[in-house]
């Protein structure tokens, strides 16, 4: 098989076998795992001074220099093993690097944990003489063990998820693939090298064979920590919606005072602006909006300071909101081709009319709640990746926005619809300091019109807010929400 790769890595973690595979790998000729390479601790090994002709301080300083070593390596095949809490510098580079061949090697985490705090105790990493050994019981640590799992799960999922977006793929080894002779033959092949092994390597040795309660001090402790743990994560919400940019040209910034508002779609954007717009002494139409990322920075430097914030509003009154605005209405800002869609797929019934034309006569409170409730329904199968018809930013959870926001720069301030005139002239009276003004005149926060035709309250009831709770759980889990109550 012709070698494709120009180096590997070794994504693994302590006490998960690492160096067992290392040894493994450095029995076939012309293969060579140089341990730890970017272990901010030391370079390799604790007590190696380099790594081919690189110091550790040459490394710290450059990194990007011991990466093009290992690739350009003249004795064969280079690789070393790297861990989550290794240098972040270079992980970009080695996911991004498609003839870097990615080994994925894994244990179960309460294993590779009580391993771990048994080395601790022991001071013994390694076994090559049994006789050597030495005994200890680890104490388990609940809080300990839940961030360990959740360090653990980040670096996965992140790791995952750059090579499907890459098109990558990886050879995955499990702990008790390493006893596997042709798992390991297997991956010589795959790495592209002709050696093979006649044999495992039979230096280490395992160092805690016992059962896993044998091994724990407190094992009573750790059976009521791991019976608390969601081991299926059969709480967790599926999310199936797309990940969202953070949608900048949408933002609004104040020209004199340091004031960035990060509008979420299908809020009260209309209200908040009309109150930056009151304290800047401007019209609204006077605020800077789409920009690109280069003129946010410039911004941004020119305001020293500045606060940016959002608002964010109870999820039955936000889908209220946009069913009566972009769907119902004949709104310039109306969303025609998904109102089809619904009226197609969801046999939604709606009229035409704008907001100065008089109802249909067959279109009542009733007809209006069943229409409301048909949305929700496409909202919902839509969110759950059911429909043909994109996810609008209009009815795109709240969270999953901010999350988009994130990508840049997250607000400063997440701000509730209902609590706009109690935090708002904080907000302003902040950012007034912030640029040297005396405290002057705050203008009030005007309250959202009543959505058209008909009222949420009007139709409001458990049954709405049911179907809400369950295509919004994240939203209300997040920020807060409860049942939802008139302003």
């Amino acid at each position: 098989m012709k070698n494709i790769f120009s180096s590997f890595v070794v994504l693994a973690e302590m006490r998960t076998g690492s160096n067992f595979l290392e040894a493994n790998l450095n029995a076939l000729e012309g293969v060579f795992c140089r341990g730890e390479a970017f272990n901010p601790a030391f370079i390799g090994y604790p007590n190696s001074e380099e790594i081919l002709g690189i110091s550790q301080v040459q490394r710290d300083k450059n990194p990007n220099r011991l990466l093009a070593a290992l690739r350009d390596d003249p004795d064969g095949l280079s690789g070393f093993r790297y861990f989550h809490d290794h240098d972040p510098r270079v992980l970009d580079q080695i996911l991004a690097d498609e003839r870097c061949a990615k080994v994925i090697l894994t244990r179960n985490p309460l294993d590779s944990y009580v391993s771990w705090k048994i080395a601790q105790a022991t001071g013994q990493w390694k076994l090559t003489n049994i006789k050597a050994r030495k005994s200890e019981k680890a104490v388990f640590d609940a809080e300990e063990f839940a961030n360990h799992i959740a360090a653990l799960q980040v670096f996965q999922v992140e790791v995952l998820n750059r090579l499907q977006a890459s098109g990558q793929t990886a050879f995955y080894v499990a702990y008790e693939d390493l006893q596997s002779l042709d798992v390991m033959n297997g991956l010589a092949q795959w790495l592209g090298v002709p050696a093979r092994l006649e044999a495992l390597d039979s230096k280490l040795k395992p160092q805690n064979p016992e059962p896993i309660t044998a091994k724990v001090a407190n094992p009573e402790v750790m059976e009521a920590a791991l019976a608390g743990m969601d081991r299926f994560n059969m709480t967790r919400t599926p999310n199936f919606e797309p990940r969202r940019g953070p949608s900048v040209p949408g933002y609004f910034a104040a020209d004199v005072l340091p004031l960035l508002f990060q509008p979420i779609d299908g809020g009260p954007t209309a209200q908040v602006l009309d109150w930056m717009a009151g304290l800047e002494g401007a019209a609204s139409d006077g605020l800077q909006t789409k920009l690109n990322q280069k003129e946010l920075r410039q911004w941004k430097r020119a305001h020293e300071g500045f606060c940016s914030f959002t608002v964010v509003r109870h999820p039955v009154a936000r889908a209220h909101a946009v069913f009566c605005e972009r769907v119902l209405l004949a709104d310039p800002k109306s969303l025609r081709q998904i109102r089809q869609a619904m009226q197609g797929q969801f046999k939604l019934k709606l009229p035409k009319f704008d907001s100065g034309t008089i109802l249909p006569k067959d279109y009542d409170l009733a007809a209006h709640r069943e229409a409301f409730l048909k949305f929700l329904a496409f909202v919902k199968a839509n969110l759950a990746g059911q429909t043909t018809v994109r996810v609008d930013s209009a009815w795109a959870s709240q969270r999953e926005i901010l999350n988009g926001f994130a990508e840049l720069a997250a607000p400063d301030h997440v701000l509730h619809e209902a609590e706009l005139t109690e935090e708002l002239p904080h907000l302003a009276r902040r950012v007034q300091r912030r640029a040297g003004q005396d405290a002057g005149d705050i203008p009030p926060v005007l309250g959202a019109s009543e959505d058209l035709p008909f009222a949420l309250g009007d139709i409001y009831d458990a049954e709405i807010e049911s179907l809400c709770r369950s295509i919004y759980q994240r939203d209300y889990v997040t920020f807060g929400f409860g049942d939802w109550r008139r302003g």
